[in-house]
């Protein structure tokens, strides 16, 4: 069953060395989620060959416009490609106005419905889940109001011994079995222990999206033990001081973080524009947490169920 993050854009500020703004899609189980919608993400969906339509809901962390900037033209192509079931979008206070303004003086009428969730950048709140995944957010230390993304796979159900399994057994027992229970005859007499012919579920998965902030441990018990991590790393270290002041972060100060949640594996990304080669990007976070990657465009990063 598939957990994989492709990312679309990698940039902070402006789009600069082949490199755009702030835009990645998660796929969990055939759920797509989109996560921020900076300028050319749906040129950067296209290119990377990611069905549009297949989008049901949109995660804005914030309303700097390398973050959103690219949400309408989106909206826009799902209209024109004849979309009809529900949008789900989740962002800050001011989006549904953004969204509805452009709608009114556009004298567009969409063919699907938008459903609005606004955000609150405070406290952190269950946004979405179904039997499948849940989609939570929690607060970031941004110079506006911003979130970061939790998505976190229910458990999931024992699997089946196939080498175990009697050779009559009926469709009711086995669906039993599925549920983790024990099968009695009509007689309350014990057939099988659950244990005995099932094996133990598949491993339920993990990511955290932590967009702009400035470092700040009180973020770390929300993305405690994730297996794959996504945090901003604007600056290289020796830009510390104007990352506090711009409410962004390091390379080490990423890393650092990564390290005290004990995540699985640290995503970095969001370069500032002025910086070309970001090899030194990796350079610095891998010194603090080894197990550390580059946020490039196009790049498929899978989280496998073993």
């Amino acid at each position: 069953m598939s957990f994989q993050l492709k990312i679309l854009g990698s940039n902070s500020a402006m789009p600069a060395y082949g490199r755009h703004h702030s835009a990645q899609l998660l796929n969990v189980q055939n759920h797509h989620f989109l996560i921020d919608c900076g300028e050319a993400t749906q040129i950067q969906l296209s290119r990377y060959k990611c069905k549009t339509l297949r989008i049901n809901h949109i995660f804005i962390s914030h309303l700097h416009g390398d973050h959103y900037l690219g949400l309408m033209g989106l909206i826009f192509t799902m209209h024109l490609l004849r979309r009809k079931s529900d949008l789900y979008i989740f962002g800050q206070k001011g989006l549904r106005e953004i969204i509805t303004t452009q709608l009114k003086y556009s004298d567009t009428i969409l063919n699907y419905n938008i459903r609005f969730k606004e955000l609150n950048p405070n406290e952190p709140e269950l946004l979405f889940e179904d039997n499948t995944i849940e989609v939570s957010s929690f607060p970031l230390f941004h110079r506006v109001p911003c979130c970061g993304f939790l998505f976190k796979e229910k458990s999931k159900p024992v699997r089946l011994n196939k080498d175990k399994l009697p050779q009559k057994i009926s469709l009711a027992h086995i669906g039993l079995l599925k549920k983790g229970e024990d099968i009695y005859d009509d007689q309350g007499k014990l057939l099988h222990r659950n244990k005995d012919l099932t094996l133990p579920p598949r491993k339920s998965r993990s990511y955290a999206y932590c967009s702009d902030t400035k470092y700040e441990e009180s973020i770390i018990p929300h993305i405690k033990g994730v297996d794959l991590l996504y945090h901003e790393a604007t600056f290289l270290n020796e830009r510390e001081m104007w990352a506090s002041q711009t409410f962004h972060s390091t390379t080490s100060q990423a890393a650092e973080i990564a390290k005290k949640a004990n995540v699985g594996q640290l995503v970095i990304g969001h370069y500032s524009a002025r910086y070309n080669d970001v090899t030194p990007f990796l350079t610095e976070a891998k010194a603090v947490f080894n197990n550390t990657i580059l946020a490039t465009e196009g790049e498929a990063i899978d989280i496998p169920d073993l």
